[in-house]
């Protein structure tokens, strides 16, 4: 079965279903599609892509082109973003809001020519991100084009990525930038190469043709195999993005909170020169990021435990003397730290690193954690 031939009752199932299978992945259904969750150990997988590498099968991203003569326009109005100063071969990091400032959705959007953007969204809200640029279109010479079907995408990721690709690649690796992409092949096949991640290594992103997907993983597990590259699933890659503080849609970003409530008001650009300054949910920013600068109510902070036991999205934080002053959004064990670690919303007045008596309530037990900065890890550059 292929992407695009399963049933609206079964998870979708990527071009390397098959070889997941193979290879004896535990699969789970994750946002509609029939994704690996774990090849083996997770900690040895997220372990292996701090030391060395790890493959990724992403073909669950929603991948979405704008083309046209205003296609800066429109996105510069449709995200919060600035992408029309955006230069041909550069990403950039951005968000899509609602218009009363809550965020639909994260993402990542790839300037590949003059007049072509590539937007790549959360697999859960890739239809509410079409949905929103298509009803935002309106008035601006751009089209709106659903690629989820002409897109497989792998990632190497790693401090071995680089070194792993470049055997299979004439692209020029060492003068690619961080959130910056390049057409060029990959063991024969054309690929958009970038160098992107969701895992706070240094590693590539590649967009293939769905039907090259095959040959490129293996060719990449190939000449891999004396550096340590391992298949990765969803499992590791959550706990890899976690230690490196990054935020995930339904967690950490919700439309309940508008971007200056999760910390990430730089992303947010005011300074728009096209559209007349204009996007959508413009004016409930403005007022949020005044709130942000003056008595933010909320803050998100890394906790790390004293203990053993790990917290999990949704329970409670809680002072010294028992009162609730946040949530967890995010919990789990870290391979690289060896300890219990958590983001979470706590009130501003408990957010400073270091702040004492702040607990997690763990099924009415109040185990104490350390509040600490973000990320958890930084990688060496």
């Amino acid at each position: 079965m292929t992407e695009s031939d399963a049933s609206p009752h079964e998870p979708r199932k990527t071009a390397l279903d098959a070889t997941h299978r193979a290879l004896g992945a535990t699969m789970t259904d994750f946002a509609g599609w029939d994704m690996p969750l774990r090849y083996g150990s997770e900690r040895e997988e997220h372990l292996a892509v701090r030391g060395k590498a790890g493959l990724f099968d992403l073909s669950h991203m929603g991948e979405i082109t704008l083309t046209g003569p205003q296609a800066g326009e429109l996105l510069d109005y449709a995200l919060v973003g600035n992408l029309s100063r955006l230069k041909p071969g550069r990403a950039r990091y951005t968000m899509v809001c609602d218009e009363q400032g809550g965020i639909l959705d994260d993402l990542i959007v790839y300037r590949l020519a003059e007049r072509e953007y590539l937007v790549v969204a959360n697999a859960a809200n890739a239809q509410t991100v079409l949905d929103a640029l298509r009803e935002r279109q309106a008035g601006y010479d751009a089209a709106v084009r659903d690629d989820r079907e002409a897109y497989a995408l792998l990632a190497v990721q790693g401090p071995a990525a680089a070194g792993i690709l470049a055997s299979l690649t004439t692209a020029d690796l060492e003068g690619l930038k961080y959130y910056a992409g390049l057409p060029g092949t990959v063991a024969g096949k054309r690929a958009l190469i970038a160098r992107t991640g969701y895992t706070g290594e240094d590693g590539f992103e590649l967009f293939l043709d769905p039907g090259d997907a095959v040959a490129v993983w293996q060719e990449l597990t190939a000449a891999g195999a004396e550096a340590g590259l391992v298949p990765c699933g969803l499992s590791c890659r959550d706990t890899l993005r976690l230690e490196a503080g990054m935020p995930l849609y339904g967690h950490e970003l919700s439309t309940a909170l508008t971007p200056f409530d999760a910390g990430l008001g730089r992303i947010v650009k005011f300074e728009k020169t096209t559209n007349e300054g204009r996007f959508v949910g413009r004016a409930p920013l403005e007022q949020a990021a005044k709130r942000a600068e003056s008595a933010p109510p909320r803050k998100l902070v890394g906790l790390v435990a004293e203990g053993r036991r790990v917290p999990r999205a949704g329970y409670p934080v809680v002072a010294a003397d028992g009162t609730v002053i946040g949530e967890v959004t995010s919990g789990a064990p870290s391979p690289t730290l060896g300890k219990p670690i958590a983001m979470a919303y706590v009130d501003a007045a408990h957010a400073e690193p270091g702040t004492e008596g702040v607990a997690v309530d763990i099924r009415g037990t109040h185990e104490p954690y350390e509040v600490v900065a973000l990320p958890f890890y930084s990688r060496k550059r």
